[in-house]
């Protein structure tokens, strides 16, 4: 094995899908003696995954860039040498650029092409610049090794990259490429794993998950529900989640099985982006806000005890006073546990970005976005509530703020604080919720003498 003193600092931004990736590029760079650190000090590589969804974000990125140049400087004027890289999907759609504007950066790939990370190093260690932004014949998940890196006893499991949906806000089609699913076999394999390594939960994770179609090793297609039955069968997992859904994609076969299976947690991410019908053609969503309420009384008949979570983009071009409205009042009728709201940014190359003419003033979409993230403040403080005096199952994972407190995930989501031994962590112990806040709830463990 080469020299295992080397050093790797990542930094990851956006979806948990890019955090997966983090976690598989550094397995992968562990197999050439490199140690994952917590700060670029002193690092022999430095990665940043980048995320191209949110606003400025090639601005954030060279702003980063510039605080890891100042470490680059210091290591090379110590006799040392350090590779700075770009990954992810500001790399993949700026790559050319990211090397003009920042001659220092050695390495940019785009989040198809991580695999080939090995033969990436060796380029950049000989002072070649690597850019690498190709979508692959072969998936990259055909070379990963089965060494997995995992934090705590939940786990991410990629099994769906890529969209086929071109929403016209969107980038992901364009920096992650169409839709494709790993095989059934391949996924499963991989959940072993990760249980093995001690994950009691696990989210699967796609750009579009639902849309899931892995072929089953007799051949069949599955879907994401029988994908589910069969993972749900892993003796060790206590917890499944998905996401990011998309309501066209939501089968009854899959709502169906959140009433089926028990594992599966009774909390779903489900983003519809706008209320209004004009504004959801506008974005190329292909489906009306009543589809989105269908689907979601549906999963209600399925499992009582369901609750959402959502996105939505308020001020898209084109959206009246009667449309923000309409967002509101989908919003209303749902009732969500948690909700995620964004002013519209456009996104360099999606279809959206040329709405100039029809761009709502940014003072206007400013306020009706105080407006609704009002409202579903009220909502998820409402949800919080009722929670009270209720005895919920809780998978702890980490340290509390506060000394001797522990903290943990409901069923929900919710981080839920305990005053307690951190032996519970890494344990699913029932807590009795005994007050809610705005974003978290406390409770005290019942009884489990042999952890407190």
């Amino acid at each position: 094995m080469a020299n295992a003193s080397k050093k790797l600092f990542i930094k990851t931004w956006g979806c948990q899908m890019n955090v997966y990736d983090s976690n598989r590029m550094s397995d992968i760079l562990s197999a050439l003696g490199y140690k994952t650190v917590d700060t670029p000090e002193g690092a022999d590589m430095m990665i940043l995954n980048t995320c191209h969804i949110r606003e400025k974000a090639t601005d954030k990125v060279f702003s980063e860039l510039g605080r890891l140049r100042v470490h680059k400087e210091e290591k090379i004027a110590k006799g040392g040498n350090m590779v700075i890289a770009v990954a992810g999907c500001v790399a993949q759609a700026e790559g050319e650029f990211i090397l003009e504007r920042a001659p220092y950066v050695d390495m940019v790939f785009g989040p198809q092409t991580y695999h080939e990370l090995p033969e990436m190093v060796i380029k950049a260690s000989n002072n070649e610049r690597v850019i690498n932004t190709e979508f692959p014949i072969i998936s990259k998940f055909d070379h990963l090794p089965d060494q997995h890196t995992i934090e705590g006893s939940a786990a991410y499991l990629s099994i769906q990259e890529g969209c086929d949906k071109f929403c016209t806000f969107c980038v992901v089609p364009y920096t992650r490429g169409g839709e494709y699913s790993r095989t059934a076999q391949e996924i499963i394999d991989e959940a072993h794993r990760l249980v093995d390594q001690g994950a009691k939960e696990i989210m699967l994770l796609g750009q579009n998950v639902n849309a899931f179609h892995g072929v089953a090793s007799d051949g069949s297609i599955w879907g994401l529900a029988e994908l589910i039955r069969n993972i749900s069968e892993i003796n060790g997992l206590e917890r499944i989640r998905y996401s990011t859904s998309h309501p066209r994609d939501m089968d009854d076969d899959l709502i169906d099985v959140h009433g089926e299976v028990q594992k599966l947690m009774p909390f779903l991410h489900l983003p519809v982006q706008s209320g209004s019908d004009k504004i959801l053609e506008a974005m190329n969503r292909k489906h009306k806000a009543e589809k989105y309420l269908d689907v979601i009384a549906k999963l209600r008949k399925a499992r009582s005890d369901i609750a959402f979570s959502s996105d939505y983009i308020i001020g898209f071009p084109g959206e009246t006073e009667q449309d923000f409205e309409d967002s509101l009042n989908l919003a209303r009728k749902v009732g969500y546990a948690s909700c995620y709201s964004f002013k519209y940014s456009a996104r360099p190359g999606t279809p959206a970005a040329n709405l100039q003419a029809a761009l709502v003033p940014d003072h206007i979409a400013s306020e009706r976005l105080k407006r609704f993230q009002a409202l579903i403040n009220e909502q998820q403080a409402a949800f919080n509530k009722t929670c009270e005096g209720k005895t919920m199952p809780i998978l702890f994972d980490r340290k509390g703020k506060k000394q001797g407190q522990v903290c943990g995930r409901s069923p929900y989501s919710q981080s839920v604080y305990v005053t307690g031994n951190d032996r519970l962590i890494g344990n699913i112990i029932d807590v009795k919720i005994t007050e809610a806040f705005d974003n978290s709830l406390t409770g005290d463990v019942v009884t489990q003498d042999d952890l407190l």
